[in-house]
């Protein structure tokens, strides 16, 4: 149902819409206004989720800055108390669409946890995250690393460093605790990369045991972002990995130490998605294209001119409604530098990337990633082929829808084609951009899975908590 309010928004506008182009006929101006191109909703009033993180900006700007209302949008944004709720009410149409994890859409669609098919027209940002350990594990680590000639650590940190603390850690019978957002967060993936390049091992899942703590030197839980600082405060964790304000928190808080970003496990690795259900974009496909089109706008928006835009964006993040977080905490990474231990800031000009490097486009082997992370430790049980991991790469990724919407933009005079992957077969390139120079090929998952030394192989599998097969 449209409510009155919104009815009388939409013949204003139409009216001014259609006044305009008579006024461009009469005048024989070939001007015609943009709006005229607006595409016809099928669904104009919206309620979209998100959690408290810096990276739903693309949501909070598209808001702000009208360009959900420049689609014929009226979009109500809604906090979510974890990411299961959220995907939940996505799923049973309390939500219509939400800032995602990027492993959700494909966990779900594959029948990980919950059941359900979802897709992404559109990749919310690149890089985000940190890894932070409390300051006696910090201690610890600090003998294990080279400083430069400032004196100070020398980045990237390894998580070699980290492993004589772990050592130490089992000989005394003590557990090493971490914490990360959600068994498919692309946090849990990174941080169990990070600790297994350095010879850590996260953990495996089964079928019949979800703790993903099988044969782990380290303990990986979910915590909920916000409440990272406070639990590792409490000391019931050693660390975890988070997106922002969380990380930059422990050090204003001066309970704990960023030790590496996300870019430095995976140089401009993926992060998070918008996610809908399938259902959603069949039924209401020029909304879902409505959409992507003010997401792009808005993620444009806060990379444009060198990122000229991030603070008035950090003003509007730090509102309660969205983030709600210290101005200053959130503005360390969304300005491009990020504070370590207290008083070490160093720039990172990509912490936050919402636009440049494609970061919009929704690659078909940033999915296939996240799958052979799922099967390097026992999510996906089974050994797939690689044509499994492409096809269900393209029924949950939708750059077909996103390509639309940026031909629209281009037609409106909002975007420039130079600015989007004409061309692409959706595949990246293999790279090597990886803390361990590992190559990845997403058109070859089992071969990449194979190569890595610690997690299941080829025909390798659980039988209980031992890993059996080839």
């Amino acid at each position: 149902m449209v409510h009155h309010a919104t009815t009388g928004r939409l013949k204003t506008r139409n009216l001014v819409q259609c006044l305009s182009v008579l006024t461009a006929v009469l005048l024989g101006s070939s001007a015609i206004p943009v709006d005229a191109k607006m595409l016809k909703v099928e669904k104009d009033e919206l309620k979209l989720g998100f959690i408290k993180l810096t990276d739903m900006a693309p949501l909070a700007i598209a808001k702000e800055k009208g360009f959900f209302e420049d689609e014929g949008l009226y979009v109500t944004l809604e906090p979510q108390a974890n990411w299961k709720v959220l995907l939940d009410r996505v799923i049973d149409g309390e939500l219509d669409g939400a800032h995602m994890l990027a492993g959700q859409p494909l966990a779900a669609t594959i029948g990980y946890g919950t059941k359900a098919h979802i897709v992404t027209p559109f990749s919310m940002d690149l890089n985000g995250n940190g890894i932070t350990v409390s300051n006696p594990v910090w201690e610890a680590m600090k003998t294990n690393i080279p400083t430069g000639p400032d004196g100070k650590p020398q980045h990237p940190i390894k998580a070699d460093a980290l492993k004589p603390v772990v050592d130490a850690f089992k000989a005394e019978g003590k557990s090493f605790k971490m914490g990360m957002v959600f068994p498919v967060s692309t946090h849990n993936y990174e941080l169990r990369y990070w600790l297994a390049s350095g010879g850590i091992n996260p953990g495996y899942y089964s079928t019949n045991d979800t703790s993903g703590q099988i044969k782990a030197d380290a303990l990986l839980s979910v915590t909920p972002p916000p409440q990272m600082p406070a639990t590792l405060e409490a000391g019931t964790i050693d660390g975890y990995c988070v997106g922002e304000p969380w990380n930059q928190a422990a050090v204003f808080k001066g309970i704990g130490v960023p030790v590496i970003s996300s870019s430095e496990i995976w140089k401009n690795k993926p992060e998070k998605v918008f996610g809908l259900t399938d259902e959603f974009v069949k039924k209401y496909p020029n909304t879902t294209l409505a959409l992507t089109k003010a997401l792009i706008r808005a993620a444009e928006w806060l990379d444009e001119n060198n990122n000229a835009n991030r603070m008035e964006a950090v003003k509007i993040l730090s509102k309660p409604e969205y983030v709600g977080a210290d101005a200053a905490v959130i503005a360390n990474s969304m300005t491009g530098t990020f504070e370590y231990e207290k008083g070490d800031k160093r720039p990172v000009p990509d912490f936050n990337v919402f636009f440049r490097y494609n970061a919009t486009y929704p690659f078909y082997s940033d999915a296939v990633w996240y799958l052979s992370q799922m099967r390097r430790w026992g999510q996906i049980a089974d050994q797939k082929p690689d044509a499994w991991y492409d096809e269900t790469a393209k029924s949950v990724y939708r750059p077909d829808i996103y390509m639309k919407a940026a031909e629209l933009l281009i037609e409106d005079g909002e975007a420039k084609k130079e600015d989007f992957p004409f061309g692409t077969d959706g595949y990246k390139a293999p790279t090597a951009e990886f803390i361990d120079g590992i190559t990845y090929d997403g058109k070859k998952p089992n071969a990449y899975i194979d190569s890595l030394k610690i997690g299941l192989k080829a025909g390798q599998k659980l039988d209980g908590t031992t890993v059996v097969g080839n």
